[in-house]
């Protein structure tokens, strides 16, 4: 089976552009993309704060992640962590760390911490299960 990630390189990230997969980081300076991630397109990444995502983790197309929330005032760091997946259409909120090996399912409104090797999903998402290996 060929690797897909064999020839991963860390992509051209600028301040409100599109990277050549049609994902868009707001802040680059406060980004930090672990190795061999996949980012889905029109995902919008808001790093005012601190945005990081650790090696090998998936992010759908279309998620927003905020580090900076205007409507409720709120803000932190973002952490999601390696191997974790974000289904596409999910939105996470400031402060949330998603854990190593974590899944979060599609469409979801994430806004409390999602553990390692849990999975979590819904409006607000909520966790439905951890895997033990």
């Amino acid at each position: 089976m060929a690797d897909r990630f064999s020839k991963w390189k860390l992509p051209v990230v600028r301040h409100g552009k599109f990277t050549k997969w049609h994902w868009v980081v707001f802040r680059p300076e406060k980004f930090k993309l672990g190795p061999r991630t996949d980012i889905g397109a029109f995902t919008a990444i808001f790093a005012h704060h601190g945005v990081e995502i650790g090696e090998e983790a998936q992010v759908g197309s279309h998620c927003s992640i905020y580090s900076v929330s205007t409507i409720d005032d709120t803000k932190g760091r973002v952490r999601i962590g390696k191997r974790a997946r974000i289904g596409s259409h999910s939105t996470i909120m400031p402060g949330v760390t998603i854990g190593d090996d974590a899944i979060v399912g599609a469409h979801s409104f994430v806004k409390s911490d999602v553990p390692a090797k849990a999975t979590a999903y819904g409006v607000p998402a909520k966790l439905v299960g951890k895997r033990r290996a």
